[in-house]
Formats: C-alpha cells, sequence, structure tokens
C-alpha cells in the first residue's frame, strides 16, 4: 500500500512539473512573440528599415540612413509602444469583466464601456469651445490627463449601469443586449453633439473614432503609460479576487473576499484601462473580448494569476499585428485600425458563440 502511495505521489509530482514547465514554455513563446512584432512594427511600413538597423537605432547607434533614425524614434517607436500598451490594456479590462459578469463575450466594447469613453472624450472635444475649455485641451499634459478623466469616469458610468442591471438580470445574452443599448444610447448622445459641433470638430472626432495608434505623442505618452500601467498593477493584485469570484459572489464570501471592495478595485481599473485607451487611441473593438478566450484556451487554465499576465502579452501580440496589417494589406494607404480588430476578432467570437452550448469555453 505504501509502494502504491509514493508512486502516486511521483506521478502527481511529475504531472505538477510537466504542467508549470509547459506554461513557462507558452510564456518564453509569448514574450518572444511580442519582441518579434514590437521589432517588426518598427521595421515595416511605408519605407523599410532592415531589423538589425532597427536594434542598431535602438541601442543608440548610428544606421546607415540618418533618417530612419527620425523615422524610429519619433514616429513608429511611439506608435508600437502605445499599440502594446493597447492591447495589455484592453485584454485585462476584458477579461476581468468576463469574470466580474460570468459572460463569456463580455468586454469594454460589447458591454458599451468603450461607448461611454468615447461619450467622455466627445463631451470634452465637442463642447470645447462652448465650455471654455477649448483652453485646457491646449496644454499638453494637463489637456491629457483631462481627456483621459473624462474617458473614465464615461467608462465607469456605464460599467457602473450595467452592474446595477447585472444584479437583477441573470441571464447572459439579456445582460448583453442591454450592454448593446447602453452604447447605442451613447452613441445617440455624441450624434446630437455633433449635430451642433463645428465641421473640424466633428473631423476630428470622426477620424478618433476610426481607431489609431499613431496619433500618440512623447508627451501624451507620459500620461498614457503611468495611467495603463497603473490600471494593470491593480489587474494583477486582483488575480486572487478574480479566481473567487470565478464561482460567484456567495462563494467569494465563503472566502472572506470583501465583494463590495473587490468589485469597486475591479470597476476602477477595468474603467482606467479602458478609458485611458480610447482617450488616445479611439474606440477599438473586438480585442477585449478575443484576447481572454485566446489565453484560456493556450493555457488550458481559469486561474488568474496565469491568465492576468498571459492576456497582457497576447493582447499587445494581436495589438501589434493588427497595427502591422494596417499599413501592410494595401500599398500606399493605412487601413482603419477597428476594421483590422473586426476582422481579427470576429471568428474568434463567433467561435466562443458556437462553443457555448458545450460550456468549455468559460465556466458557469
Amino acid at each position: 500500500m505504501s509502494q502504491i502511495v509514493v508512486k502516486l505521489n511521483k506521478f502527481i509530482r511529475g504531472n505538477i512539473h510537466t504542467c508549470i514547465s509547459l506554461k513557462l514554455l507558452i510564456f518564453l513563446a509569448l514574450v518572444l512573440g511580442v519582441t518579434t512584432a514590437f521589432l517588426l512594427d518598427l521595421g515595416l511600413g511605408s519605407v523599410q528599415i532592415p531589423l538589425q538597423e532597427v536594434i542598431t537605432i535602438l541601442l543608440g547607434g548610428e544606421p546607415s540612413k540618418a533618417s530612419w533614425t527620425n523615422i524610429i524614434l519619433k514616429f513608429r517607436l511611439p506608435k508600437a509602444i502605445s499599440a502594446t500598451l493597447a492591447g495589455a490594456a484592453l485584454g485585462v479590462s476584458g477579461l476581468q469583466m468576463q469574470t466580474l459578469f460570468r459572460n463569456p463575450l463580455a468586454g469594454p466594447f460589447v458591454l458599451g464601456i468603450s461607448s461611454g469613453a468615447s461619450l467622455g472624450v466627445a463631451l470634452v472635444v465637442l463642447t470645447a469651445n462652448v465650455t471654455g475649455m477649448g483652453a485646457l485641451l491646449t496644454l499638453g499634459i494637463i489637456g491629457d490627463f483631462g481627456l483621459v478623466v473624462a474617458a473614465s469616469l464615461g467608462a465607469a458610468l456605464v460599467l457602473g449601469l450595467v452592474l446595477v442591471v447585472s444584479r437583477r438580470v441573470q441571464d447572459t445574452m439579456t445582460l448583453l443586449i442591454l450592454g448593446l443599448l447602453f452604447g447605442y444610447a451613447t452613441s445617440a448622445v455624441v450624434s446630437i453633439l455633433l449635430n451642433f459641433s463645428e465641421s473640424q470638430q466633428i473631423q476630428t472626432y470622426l477620424q478618433w473614432t476610426f481607431g489609431s495608434f499613431a496619433g500618440v505623442t512623447w508627451q501624451q505618452m507620459l500620461v498614457l503609460a503611468p495611467v495603463v500601467m497603473l490600471g494593470l498593477f491593480v489587474a494583477v493584485m486582483l488575480s486572487k479576487p478574480l479566481n473567487a469570484l470565478l464561482l460567484g459572489e456567495s462563494y467569494a464570501r465563503s472566502l472572506g473576499l470583501g465583494v463590495q471592495q473587490a468589485r469597486f478595485w475591479l470597476i476602477t481599473s477595468a474603467s482606467i484601462l479602458a478609458g485611458a485607451i480610447t482617450a488616445f487611441c479611439g474606440p477599438i473593438a473586438f480585442l477585449g473580448v478575443a484576447v481572454p478566450h485566446l489565453c484560456r484556451s493556450l493555457f488550458n487554465t481559469c486561474d488568474h494569476r496565469v491568465l492576468v499576465p498571459g492576456v497582457i502579452f497576447m493582447g499587445a501580440i494581436l495589438a501589434l499585428i493588427s497595427d502591422l496589417l494596417t499599413q501592410l494589406a494595401v500599398r500606399q494607404m493605412v487601413l482603419p485600425l477597428n476594421s483590422v480588430t473586426a476582422l481579427i476578432g470576429t471568428p474568434i467570437v463567433t467561435w466562443v458563440i458556437l462553443r457555448r452550448n458545450s460550456r468549455t469555453s468559460f465556466p458557469k
């Protein structure tokens, strides 16, 4: 009997070590994927720059052509960093929403959170001259921070409404429909604002709605990067509460978790992440829904201590690939970012819907 127990312990330990080793290999592959996609995003475009020259520029060396240094450092590097931050932020925000609402199709865009952030930006941009905030928007970092605050408050408002409704509505499909309705309501308010705005403001706002990583400057990065890093740090610290909430609030309370406090910090983190990215890059669709499901399938786990860092890397990879496709899909033309993310995300979301009947993609 003792020999059987010893063999069983060895078998279990061997499986545990194998599982840990496999996850480490996956993380290493994700890190390599982010690095490769980041360098390709810097080197490819209307002007092709060899990867060796890209690395030389990043290390402070002199490339074969002096103009390549300006292209990389002034234009492509902030764009690539923005894509990395945006993919990580939207992916983590979507993961938090899917766990909080226990809904596999929840996400910043689907639940209307991105629409709420868009409303916050629209209220600032389109009413700047009327409210006297036009001067504020020209104050550099202060104006950028104001946009982040407005977008985060708009996201938090919609998320709060969805959260209140979710306490009364248990059906996931009904919740999704209500989230879409909230999104349509905020879009209607934006349309009314557009009707009373000047043509230049309308053009600026419409261009912003297409989504782009290229509009973020180094000055704006001083606001975007710290805000996103703060939101990601909060998300990492919430990994254990997310695991507890995965099986429902009653189970979480039985473990001694303060559900109300955890929900508050989840809403805060998700709103900051979605709001900051929406403020600077526009309302980017599908990444928040698709990335968490890709990571669950890749790691074959629902443990958020693994999923949160995995989603950060996977989201960065998909965002960088999307940015590459906007430049390379059609020569001499840059495609709207949202059209590319929709083409990537639609098959994934469709796959999630088709798998819902088997209940294998997300625990209920």
